[in-house]
């Protein structure tokens, strides 16, 4: 038969059948055998280019036509770190490390990056750009960069050592980060309400209700007899509310770095010896005073109007270098940079660190204090230098930086004690995994014991989410072994063993008898409150006075004119279904009923709608409410944006590099 097969397949017949099975091969999957296992990104968002919109999905057309970018595993190890540090501010000590971890968590911290390309991938596609004058305003209005409200160049350097940036790739960084959010600001940023739907919305707001209403009180406790039948009848019914919850009983061990003995304080000599090695911390650059005017001019100018900039520009430096000319009054007439022109073309200390395009920071840097540079070319245009003062760079002397080093010096000293201590605890409790007296009386630590306890209680550690989570963990009920330290925060972490273990368990109809009883004299009261209420909406909605029903029961009916939205009359759950009851008709009533949470039941009528009256604002008031509309519109507008240009583009994710 293989030898018939062989006959059949040979030939000019097979050598078509195999071309044609080799199209879809190389157009639909090869991508999958060469290049994607050894793809070194997190995520990758790709999309037809602007020059050719309609691109189909082929893959020699995406991968040789198509824009793309990338999510690196780095940026993503970086941005689920910065989320881990900002859940556990946030929740404290209900933060669980462990289920952070979880690949859910690990998604949606992805999939907000994947957000951020598609919009700045968008961005590139429709030729908008950020220039260097918006990075330079976004950097400067950052807190962390500033002393006193203002933006401090050596706060900025500092910090961004410490955290291992160059101020070229923070700059660049900004500036992605500000072309992710250009198109969804500008689409936000364009929405707007008409002054009818203003009106509209804050004549149906500001509507208020007429409202008499009376309060069925709380049912009393039922303490009629309950037969055997009924109960039987209700465990059946409801047999999986009746279960005695898993339960287990713990021992467990808290190592906190703050119970540690004090350290000691730095020695001055090892703090001036860290000083001498990390010089190159401390060191204040050279800055110079500078000022400019600019002669604004496109990158993509002809060449007529590069030459009528260029002439402006050397006019200007002529007229700057004559004596007694006003640099500052010269920029002033020729604002050709908005953001320093009315301040005379002040630019402030400059430092050569890449905060400014390279080819003005090089004719900064090589002009002479109190001169004027010779017109310089960049993306902007042409620039008039004027260096007003030099101030030399300089060693940052010990004395000025001995309490950052000492605080330094301090915090590194505590993290090793207690690194050392859980490193020595973990490695006396891999001796003897089933036990934690030994390691706890090494370490000079207290076992304590908790239990047993269900899901969600107990006190303090153990009723951490981390906590519970390896509590009731398969492996560590099952071999009851002592659980990897467990961290709390950053310098407090809690080892737990299970020493008893109880499974859940349906309860029998003896052991739940008690509680069955109480449930079903709730639900009796409970159903006879509610038909009183439902009578007394029947009789209103016939006719009948509520007032009338009321007197007739020894109740007290209330009457409250221009309810508003929101108000607690008497409870805000009761206010919400007044507004939910239709209009009443021209001499009715809309009657309706709401269960409180304490078990009472609020019967109402409605009497009278009232719309808001738009007069009773002032124009500013309105003008807020209307933009406040916009801002709400624009969010939708510019999520609505994000979802549509996701349909556009084609995501990849590597679950493997997460």
């Amino acid at each position: 038969m293989l030898q018939t097969l062989r006959e059949k397949m040979s030939g000019w017949i097979a050598i078509v059948i195999v071309a044609l099975l080799a199209i879809p091969f190389a157009f639909f999957g090869m991508e999958q055998y060469l290049f994607q296992s050894g793809s070194n990104y997190a995520a990758k968002v790709e999309v037809q280019p602007s020059w050719w919109r309609s691109a189909p999905d082929w893959w020699l057309v995406r991968k040789f036509a198509w824009e793309s970018v990338e999510v690196t595993p780095e940026e993503f190890r970086e941005a689920f770190e910065n989320e881990r540090q900002r859940r556990r501010q946030v929740e404290g000590e209900r933060f669980d490390a462990r289920a952070f971890e979880s690949p859910e968590a690990k998604r949606e911290v992805l999939e907000a990056l994947i957000d951020r390309r598609v919009m700045q991938l968008a961005a590139q596609r429709d030729g908008m750009v950020v220039g260097d004058t918006r990075v330079r305003e976004a950097i400067n209005g950052i807190p962390a960069f500033q002393v006193d409200g203002e933006f401090d160049q050596q706060r900025y350097l500092l910090t961004l050592q410490s955290q291992g940036y160059t101020p070229q790739g923070f700059q660049e960084m900004v500036r992605d980060d500000l072309q992710a959010s250009l198109l969804a600001g500008q689409v936000a940023r364009s929405a707007f309400t008409t002054p009818g739907e203003t009106e509209r919305m804050m004549r149906l707001l500001g509507e208020r209700r007429d409202v008499s209403f009376v309060v069925l009180p709380a049912p009393a406790p039922d303490t009629g007899a309950v037969s055997a039948q009924d109960i039987q009848a209700w465990y059946e019914a409801h047999r999986a509310e009746y279960r005695a919850p898993e339960r287990v009983t713990l021992e467990y061990v808290e190592i906190d770095a703050g119970a540690l003995p004090a350290v000691a304080a730095p020695d001055e000599a090892a703090l001036r010896q860290r000083y001498e090695q990390e010089r190159a911390r401390f060191v204040e650059p050279e800055q110079r005073l500078v000022s400019h005017i600019l002669v604004p001019l496109a990158e993509d100018a002809d060449e007529a109007a590069q030459a009528q900039a260029r002439e402006k520009a050397a006019a200007l430096a002529a007229q700057a270098r004559q004596d007694g000319a006003d640099f500052a009054a010269l920029a002033r007439a020729n604002p050709g940079d908005p953001g320093s022109a009315e301040n005379g073309g002040d630019l402030g200390w400059i430092r050569q660190d890449g905060s400014m395009v390279k080819p003005f920071e090089d004719a900064v840097f090589a002009a002479q204090a109190g001169t004027v540079s010779e017109p310089v070319r960049s993306p902007f245009g042409w620039h008039v230098i004027q260096v007003r003062e030099v101030r030399s760079g300089q060693q940052v002397p010990f004395e000025q930086v001995r309490e950052t080093l000492a605080t330094e010096a301090a915090q590194a000293e505590r993290e090793r004690a207690f690194n050392d201590l859980v490193g020595a605890f973990v490695d006396q409790v891999y001796r003897n995994p089933t036990e934690l007296a030994a390691a706890a009386a090494q370490a000079k630590l207290e076992v304590r014991t908790a239990g047993p306890i269900a899901r969600g209680e107990g006190e303090g550690v153990v009723a951490l989410p981390a906590v519970q989570r390896a509590a009731f963990s398969e492996s560590l009920i099952q071999d009851g072994t002592v659980s990897d330290p467990i961290e709390i925060d950053q310098d407090r972490s809690v080892v737990i063993r299970v020493t008893r273990h109880e499974p859940a368990r349906a309860l029998t109809v003896g052991e739940a008898r008690e509680q069955v009883v109480a449930a079903i004299r709730a639900d009796r009261a409970r159903k006879a409150v509610e038909a009183e209420a439902d009578a007394l909406v029947e009789q209103v909605a016939a006719g009948e006075a509520l007032q009338a029903l009321a007197d007739a029961r020894s109740l007290q009916v209330r009457d409250v004119q221009g309810v508003p939205r929101g108000a607690p009359v008497p409870d805000a759950t009761a206010t919400e279904a007044y507004f939910k009851a239709p209009v009443p008709a021209e001499g009715k009533v809309s009657p309706g009923k709401v269960a409180l949470d304490d078990g009472s039941v609020v019967v109402f009528a409605v009497q009278k709608v009232t719309p808001g009256d738009v007069a009773e604002a002032e124009e500013a008031e309105r003008d807020m409410f209307r933009e406040q509309m916009a801002a709400l519109t624009g969010r939708e507008d510019a999520d609505t944006l994000l979802r549509a240009l996701r349909r556009q583009m084609k995501v990849t994710v590597l679950e493997s590099n997460l």
